[in-house]
């Protein structure tokens, strides 16, 4: 049994980590870090509430800290951990600049500990489908991938360090899931261009942004993410030059975590017939449309391969040096963004 730390018990630790540490077998909640409050132990009886990070860390019981804290102090947070000889699963972003990610990777390889970022939505039901249609190739050659997270929150966040500009924006909070989600896809693009931009009133960070990846071969990707989206526009869209594929809605696991402590449902993570997406592809001339069964997603897959990496039974099932791409890749589009140029990849200083 491993023992887990969570650090944070705001809307990650409550809603993701928690819920999923405790319905994955190998894997025991046993503390987490709340500086003002006993919401945790409330949800999680029996677990030990540390009121400082530096008490937790003297636990020699645990042998993994997850960071659930706002997105500016993952990097302080991540590196006491490894300092304290304990491997460590962060909450997106991994940190907040690629150096940051750049200096942790080192860090946690030269000491032999496991530093993994929780880029879950790779067990998404949506992007699991997406992936079989295109392994399946009825679009047949891909030439244009759009993938978008709309919004409709029109009133700023009652997360207030949501909208402070020094925690990134909605380009570090969604646009790594969206990138890191381009990235297993299509790998890692010659250029960038992007728009970042915030339309809400007041002051805070970015909150709209498109980015559009650029491959050497015809195909177009583009990522993008807004807050005033009254009408989402299709979670997915590929075209190829024997159809489309389209998908609306988004992955269902993260509301339904947000009310239970523990995933006990034997159909979790299993779309409505509703939700299905639509192939329609070219026929003999004709086009036929047909809904697409859906793979069921599944965030625990993330921490069963957390459980399996700390065991030596298999590879974590994200790698630091992906989360490090996609970092990259953010701050070229914020680059992008303000010279209003595309901008080349140059990927030669990448960590090994």
């Amino acid at each position: 049994m491993i023992r887990v730390g969570l650090v944070g018990f705001g809307m990650a630790g409550r809603v993701f980590h928690a819920p999923l540490i405790s319905s994955v077998e190998g894997l025991e909640l046993a503390a987490v870090v709340e500086r003002n409050s006993d919401q945790s132990a409330q949800r999680y009886p029996g677990i030990t509430t540390y009121r400082t990070l530096e008490e937790l860390l003297a636990d020699s019981s645990i042998k993994l800290v997850v960071v659930a804290t706002p997105n500016a102090t993952h990097y302080e947070i991540a590196l006491q951990v490894l300092e304290a000889a304990k491997s460590v699963v962060v909450d997106k972003p991994a940190a907040l600049t690629s150096a940051q990610i750049a200096d942790l990777l080192g860090l946690a390889g030269a000491v032999g500990l496991h530093y993994i970022p929780f880029h879950n939505r790779r067990w998404d039901s949506d992007f699991k489908t997406v992936q079989h249609v295109l392994h399946e190739k009825s679009l047949g050659s891909l030439v244009h991938f759009e993938s978008t997270f709309d919004r409709w929150r029109p009133e700023l966040s009652s997360r207030a360090w949501k909208e402070d500009a020094e925690q990134g924006g909605i380009l570090v909070d969604l646009g790594t899931h969206l990138v890191d989600q381009a990235l297993v896809l299509f790998g890692s693009p010659e250029s960038v261009g992007a728009e970042v931009r915030r339309e809400r009133n007041g002051e805070g960070g970015n909150d709209s942004f498109t980015l559009r990846l650029h491959y050497m071969t015809s195909l177009s990707v583009t990522v993008s993410a807004n807050a005033l989206s009254s009408l989402a526009r299709p979670r997915f869209h590929l075209r190829g030059n024997r159809g489309n594929y389209w998908k609306w809605g988004l992955d269902l696991q993260e509301e339904a975590l947000g009310k239970i402590t523990k995933i006990d449902a034997p159909d979790w993570g299993k779309e409505p017939s509703d939700h299905w997406g639509t192939l329609c592809v070219d026929a003999d001339g004709s086009v036929v449309s047909q809904p697409v069964e859906p793979i069921d997603g599944d965030y625990r897959l993330f921490y069963a391969g957390v459980r399996d990496a700390l065991l030596e039974k298999g590879k974590p099932p994200v790698v630091a040096i992906d989360a490090w791409r996609t970092a990259r890749i953010l701050e070229w589009a914020l680059e992008s963004a303000k010279s209003h140029r595309d901008v080349e990849c140059d990927w030669s200083a990448e960590p090994q």
